[in-house]
């Protein structure tokens, strides 16, 4: 999959080599890191920010739901930074073609970011998945923290399930409230 992509925003497989004992990818340098590590030295980002990264991730991800791939891994570890201060996604380990009209029963993704569909047993997915994951990293940007965070994954979960989207921090925007919610 990451040989056919072609994006500025998405990570270039430019070759690929192996050894008897290891696999060796060359791929684009991103010298400015993961966006988490920002996060953590700048706690979040100001709204102007998290739209310039958010528009590149969309675009990226229009991208790849053009050609029928979910990405289904969206956290700031797989966004890397690259030395002009765009984003590339990177890691498409968990990235599946799933069609318009079809859906997928597999369970996988970051805790923090999880849908409600992953979380109830037999209910599927689709694309939207990475829609609702987009939120909760946007979420992350401005606020530091994902919306239902908690160390404790089954109480997490619980809140991904049943708890309302809590939009009462005083320095987000009105439109910032209204886009998330």
């Amino acid at each position: 999959m990451l040989a056919e992509l072609n994006h500025p925003f998405l990570i270039k497989l430019h070759w690929a080599f192996h050894n008897s004992r290891e696999l060796f990818f060359v791929m684009d340098i991103c010298t400015g890191g993961e966006m988490f590590y920002h996060l953590l030295e700048h706690r979040r980002f100001s709204e102007k920010v998290a739209k310039f990264y958010m528009c590149e991730i969309l675009l990226g991800f229009q991208y790849l739901h053009e050609r029928d791939i979910v990405y289904r891994d969206i956290k700031p570890e797989n966004i890397l930074i690259d030395m002009d201060g765009h984003i590339r996604i990177a890691d498409f380990g968990l990235a599946k073609v799933i069609r318009k009209n079809q859906r997928s029963f597999s369970f996988c993704g970051s805790p923090e970011y999880l849908c409600p569909e992953m979380l109830i047993p037999g209910e599927s997915h689709d694309r939207r998945l990475d829609i609702y994951c987009l939120g909760v990293l946007l979420f992350e940007m401005l606020t530091g923290l994902p919306p239902f965070y908690d160390e404790d994954h089954p109480t997490m979960f619980n809140k991904i399930l049943n708890e309302d989207l809590a939009l009462n921090q005083d320095f987000l925007s009105i439109e910032s409230k209204n886009l998330l919610s």
